[in-house]
């Protein structure tokens, strides 16, 4: 069995040849065997001279398989099985056009899974670094339910548009980060580098400095004097923080607590939030999943602590028969908007449709304000760093402006 496996496995080859004119070419094709990647060039009219396994790269030919990556080939299969290609076949597809050797990988390993007799979730679970309980459940059921293209195609657009969401959260985070980092690199290397060189200048003066002067000297004497410990120190607490806080539970809890209560920031990681509800809800509701099972699925998927532990309050209230718009409003953490649409939803029997448009409606509003974040953050890098900078060199020339006066 794993022989049989292994021949199915498609390698890249390398090749040389003659076109059907006689004239000389070369290139790269994918195929399980050398005998049959001579035959697939012969069949294109190709007479080859030299065909060989393409070497992998010194330092690994894999690559890190990203979520969009994965978001990526479940795209192209539903693609393939809802233009009516075999699942199998789909598989050597799309394994053929990626260029991630990783993913590659991945796809020829399920699809070997599946040709010998596993079924598409059950080869899934095989690997749960890449695909979660979640997608491996949604393709269950797709299977089950005998409409596994129409739930690739679901299961397609809400990683695009989770991914899409998390790529913006993240970029909204990164920004104030990046200034801040900017800001204490820049007046580290001017308090160590920089004023040291007027320090010097001023000891020649033989009168007393401005207060600021002497305040931005002594700050810089002790830069100087102790930076190494307090470079260690940040490390050691970026260090600690990221291991409490992947260690401890009720740690990080209370990060994704307090985390929602920064202005702007945590306005955002909220309405994501929210939206990361709707659509995870719709997704799986939609696909057949009873409310409570589809609950939990939503509880782990939210991104945060605060909205993992009301999704769960709802979980409960819901299986001992409140409606969901009521338990939703009882967690005092959702926005009236969702609830509302929510409860027109089950009013209607189109819950699915109207969690979805919760899903559409959060997401553009994160997106409007990682934009609004961006442009307010362009000129408050200017002031920051004009503040820090100018500050300094202020310091540095008052004793100059000084001198000149009583010159003058």
């Amino acid at each position: 069995m794993a022989q049989a496996q292994n021949a199915d496995k498609l390698q890249a080859y390398v090749w040389e040849g003659k076109d059907r004119k006689g004239n000389k070419t070369k290139g790269e094709v994918s195929g399980t065997n050398l005998a049959l990647v001579k035959a697939q060039l012969r069949k294109q009219g190709i007479i080859p001279s030299k065909v060989k396994r393409k070497p992998k790269p010194l330092f690994g030919g894999s690559k890190k398989v990203t979520p969009f990556d994965i978001a990526m080939f479940t795209r192209q299969l539903a693609t393939m099985m809802k233009a009516g290609v075999p699942l199998v076949q789909s598989f050597d597809i799309v394994a053929d056009g990626l260029d991630n050797k990783g993913l590659q990988e991945l796809v020829v390993a399920i699809r070997n899974d599946v040709a010998s007799g596993t079924s598409f979730a059950g080869a899934l679970r095989r690997h749960p670094k890449h695909f979660n309980d979640l997608y491996c459940n949604l393709v269950d059921s797709g299977e089950k339910a005998g409409a596994l293209e129409q739930m690739l195609e679901r299961i397609a657009t809400y990683l695009e548009k989770t991914e899409l969401l998390k790529k913006k959260v993240k970029k909204a985070m990164t920004y104030p980060i990046a200034v801040v980092v900017v800001a204490i690199i820049v007046t580290a290397i001017l308090l160590v580098k920089v004023v040291p060189q007027f320090e010097s200048l001023f000891q020649g003066f033989g009168a007393d400095l401005p207060v600021f002067t002497q305040m931005v000297i002594q700050l810089s004497e002790w830069m100087q004097k102790w930076w190494f410990i307090i470079l260690l120190g940040i490390v050691a607490f970026i260090f600690s923080f990221g291991q409490a806080k992947r260690r401890s539970q009720k740690f990080s809890d209370m990060v994704d607590k307090y985390i929602l209560k920064i202005p702007i920031m945590g306005e955002i990681i909220d309405k994501s939030a929210v939206a990361k509800f709707g659509r995870v809800l719709s997704t799986t509701f939609a696909a057949g999943v009873p409310l409570v099972e589809a609950l939990d699925s939503v509880a782990g998927a939210t991104g945060n602590a605060v909205y993992r532990d009301a999704v769960m309050k709802i979980k409960d209230e819901v299986s001992s028969g409140v409606q969901l718009q009521a338990a939703m409003k009882q967690t005092d953490v959702f926005p009236v908007m969702a609830v509302q649409l929510t409860a027109i939803g089950e009013e209607s029997g189109n819950l699915d449709e109207m969690l979805a448009k919760v899903a559409e409606h959060y997401e553009a509003v994160v997106d409007d304000m990682v934009d609004n974040l961006t442009s307010l953050m362009e000129p408050m890098i200017m002031s920051v760093l004009g503040v820090l900078v100018g500050g300094l060199i202020v310091a540095m020339y008052l004793p100059i402006f000084q001198m000149g006066q009583v010159v003058g």
